[in-house]
This record gives C-alpha cells, structure tokens and sequence, in this order.
C-alpha cells in the first residue's frame, strides 16, 4: 500500500498547494493560454493520482485484478506490487472509484444541462429569427436578431452559431463589431465550452477540493482574456476594449454594485494598459513544465516496477 498511498499524499498535496501557489504569480493575466495549459495539467495530475492509487490498490487487493493490470510484465515486477498489498487495500479502491463515478456523474450532468439549455436558446432563436424558405437548421454561422440590447453571444455545438443583436450592430463603430465577432470566434475555435463544463463538473462534485473550485473560478477569467487577446491581436487592443465597453455599459458593468460581469472593468484596463507578455523562453519553460506535472504521479507508481527490475 506505499505506492497507493503515496500517490494519494501527492493528489492532495497539490489539490492544496497548487492553487496557492498558482494565486502568488503575476504572469496568469500576461499569458492567459499558457494559464490555461499550467491550470489543466494540474487538474490532469490530480485525478491521475487518484486514477493510479485505485488502479494499484485493486490490483493488490483481488487476484484477477492484478493479472489485467500487470499481464505482460515480468513475474518480478507483479510480487513487488502485490507484496505492497494492505488491510486497507480494497476499502481504498472502492472508495476511489466510487469517486470516479460521482465524476463521470457530475460531468454527464452538466453536459446533460448544458445540451438542454442550447437547444432551448437554438428554438428561441428560431422563433426570432425564423428559417427562410430553402434554409437548413445550424447552416447560418452568424444570426442577426433583432433587439433593443446591445448584445453578441455564441451557440456551442457541432456547427457553433455567432448571433448579434441589431442594437449590437447600430451602436459598435467601425471595426469594433469584428472584433466582437473575432472574440466570440476565439471562443469557438478553443472549445472553451468543454473547459467550463469540466471544471464546473469537478467543481460541483467535490466542492471542498481547492483545485477544482480554484481551476472553475479561473476558467470563467481566462478564457474571456485568451478570446480578448484573439480578438486584440487582429483588431487592437484599443478598438477592442471599446467593443467591451460599449455592449456592457448599459449592465452595470462598471458601476460600484458586484454584476455578472464584474470582470469587464478588469478586462478594459488590461486591453487598455497591456502588460508586458512574457519572454519567449519563459513561456516554453512554463509550459514543458507544466506538461512534466502529469508525469510525476506515472513515475512514482513505477517505482516498484524498476527496482524489481533494477
């Protein structure tokens, strides 16, 4: 049970200390995709220990477990893991994937609810801006509807629709509705909708877990400022941040009272007074290292393995 537990000890660890350590940098709001990658790794280490530890302790704990597991290896390298077995061996595996269940629950619930909601705000949208005569269901890519509120959204799906408000298109000047457009695009492109479903599912399912509620909370933040910087890169910053405040100034975005959009005002400045992006090789450096966090739990369940084999 050393393995196992280990790999338990260093799942908690980083639930715990990675989004701490995550919160002291400064360079998230600089690189926001590269944030997103370190983000997603860490999530990825997690429930690789948690995956590991349930698959160690079966094999430990129930015979035909273990021969599935460790077929093709050497008789040596299978009495290093079953020697590790323990009392608690069983109750650990059980109990793991028990977990795994309650994930793949919560996650089929979100998809589930989030499915629902596209296909009624899909019927709300062709109550308002009906088929024509000859037109197909998702052939259109951008929707006009009409509307007093300035407004621009996208529909998720196999064949993602742009749609804009008619209020939207009076009041964006100039290249400021293609870079509304380029943002919602972005969006689209990176599939932002299958990070926020994940993370909402983690979130919701286990909720005393730091990593998960820390890796929802981020997601909502950084994929508006990955979409900003997509947007910003092809149509400027300035012309950009325009866009944002004149479809959000009538919300209350940027008045004193907490609104949904609380993170406009924030998203502005920082399109208004960029932050100087991180150096090339720094940025390749943050990512092989993130890419390396998901390996450290693979490496310490081999251990057993290469000393039977050392």
């Amino acid at each position: 049970m050393m393995v196992p537990a280990a790999l338990l000890l260093l799942g908690a660890l980083a639930a715990v200390l990675a989004p701490r350590l995550l919160a002291r940098t400064d360079w998230q709001d600089r690189e926001p995709v590269v944030a997103l990658w370190v983000w997603q790794c860490v999530v990825v280490a997690v429930l690789l220990c948690c995956a590991l530890s349930m698959t160690l302790s079966a094999a430990a704990a129930w015979q035909a477990v273990r021969g599935q597991v460790f077929a093709p290896a050497p008789p040596a390298v299978v009495e290093s893991y079953a020697s590790a077995a323990g009392p608690w061996a069983a109750t650990t595996a059980v109990a793991l994937a028990l977990g795994g269940v309650w994930s793949a629950a919560m996650l089929a619930r979100e998809i589930t609810g989030a499915r629902t909601r596209r296909r009624r705000r899909r019927a709300e949208l062709l109550v308002r801006a009906p088929l024509l005569p000859g037109e197909e269901p998702g052939s259109d890519r951008l929707v006009v509807l009409e509307g007093e509120r300035p407004d621009a959204w996208w529909l998720p799906g196999a064949v993602p629709q742009l749609v804009v408000t008619t209020a939207a298109l009076r009041r964006l000047k100039g290249r400021q509705l293609d870079a509304v457009l380029a943002h919602e695009q972005g969006h689209a492109r990176a599939r932002h909708d299958w990070l926020l479903h994940s993370s909402a599912a983690l979130a919701n399912g286990f909720p005393q877990v730091p990593v998960f509620a820390a890796f929802r909370d981020e997601m909502h933040l950084l994929v508006e400022l990955a979409a900003d910087d997509m947007a910003s890169r092809r149509f400027g910053r300035l012309t950009t941040a325009l866009a944002l405040v004149e479809l959000n100034q009538d919300r209350g975005a940027f008045g004193p009272c907490p609104t949904p959009q609380a993170h406009v005002p924030q998203r502005v400045h920082r399109l208004l007074t960029p932050p100087d992006r991180l150096p090339p090789a720094r940025r390749l450096r943050l990512t092989a290292a993130a890419a390396l966090v998901p390996v450290i739990p693979v490496l310490v369940a081999f251990v057993p393995a290469l000393r039977a084999l050392g």
